[in-house]
């Protein structure tokens, strides 16, 4: 009986799937849209008209092909990586609080980034573009694992524990990036400045496609997950009888959530409240259906954080603020009155 009635709620009805498309699609819409108008703002400013009509003068083509377009993509694939995986996280842990940054995963991963940057060197070859992602994977990885284990000490899940323990994480991980900065050598320091701040300063073709390589796929795969994460909503223990191995999905969201965000990580640096905002905004307009959820929160924080980042690189021109700080001055009020929230209803 509780299995039928749980299939006729996961299976979204076919006016439920036309919903979802026009949704998604005009999301889609907005992002494109805003790839071109983020693509002619800049310190020099391009044509959006010559650029539909592909009639650029060649010094422009050479400013939006080898750095205005770089850009843009690496920040639509960065906040698409950090907002789905927040989604994800979210829906695992069952609470809005659950954000890759907060709980020390983001943390983790720009640790591990700083060990292979000042302890080990850079790497050569074919496995240097992919050095900084699998050093990230697996700081993010180990603190993911932690995570989970500290929010279950007393047998069941506790966002009490989870929350604690992403601030000591985040305590740990921050004076062990502190220390490494102290060692560092003026070359390594720059680039320690880099991933503590956060920024897309350096975006070229050559990470943009490694990155591609990397969270793509893992997005693809946390799109898979959504019938499950739905059936997750209602209680380990009853989707473990309806047939869901919860512990499989655990290990899952949580490793392939860690890529996605290595990956972001060892391109961009710490980049806060991007997993947080995102997939709690596309929840409060359109409701907790996760095969609309997380690709939402993916076209989403493509959307926000080119936003974000188009204002930093033009704010202050022709300096540019580094975007981690954007992001977080503008997600440190929202966590509040999310916390508000939280208390006010009880949880």
């Amino acid at each position: 009986m509780i299995k039928a009635v749980v299939g006729r709620w996961i299976s979204v009805p076919k006016q439920g799937e036309q919903n979802n498309f026009v949704i998604l699609t005009l999301l889609s819409l907005m992002l494109g849209l805003m790839v071109l108008v983020s693509s002619t703002i800049g310190a020099i400013s391009l044509s959006l008209s010559d650029i539909l009509l592909f009639s650029l003068p060649e010094f422009d083509q050479t400013i939006l092909f080898s750095i205005r377009l770089p850009r843009v993509l690496l920040a639509v694939v960065v906040g698409a990586a950090l907002g789905i995986s927040g989604a994800a996280m979210q829906g695992l842990f069952r609470n809005p609080l659950a954000d890759p940054g907060l709980i020390g995963i983001t943390g983790g991963a720009a640790l591990a980034v700083s060990c292979m940057i000042v302890v080990i060197g850079p790497a050569y070859g074919f496995l240097g573009l992919y050095s900084l992602g699998i050093a990230a994977f697996v700081g993010g990885t180990i603190t993911s694992l932690v995570i989970l284990r500290m929010s279950r000490l007393t047998g069941v899940f506790s966002v009490t524990h989870m929350l604690l323990a992403g601030i000591a994480i985040n305590a740990l991980t921050f004076a062990g990036t502190g220390f490494l900065t102290f060692i560092s050598d003026d070359q390594q320091l720059r680039a320690m400045t880099f991933w503590t701040m956060g920024s897309l300063g350096g975006a070229m073709w050559e990470p943009v496609l490694v990155c591609l390589s990397i969270i793509l796929p893992s997005m693809w795969f946390l799109t898979k997950k959504a019938r499950e994460l739905n059936i997750l909503l209602l209680g380990e223990e009853n989707a473990a009888y309806i047939g869901v191995d919860t512990h499989k999905l655990k290990r899952t969201i949580i490793l392939t959530s860690a890529l996605c965000v290595g990956a972001a990580v060892a391109v961009s640096g710490i980049i806060g409240f991007i997993g947080l905002v995102v997939p709690h905004l596309i929840r409060l307009l359109f409701g907790a259906d996760h095969k609309l959820l997380i690709p939402a929160s993916a076209l989403l924080g493509a959307a926000l954080l080119l936003l974000a980042d188009t204002i930093a690189r033009t704010l202050v021109a022709p300096s540019e603020l580094p975007v981690g700080v954007l992001t977080s001055l503008v997600g440190g009020p929202f966590f509040l009155w999310l916390l508000i929230k939280q208390n006010s209803s009880g949880n």
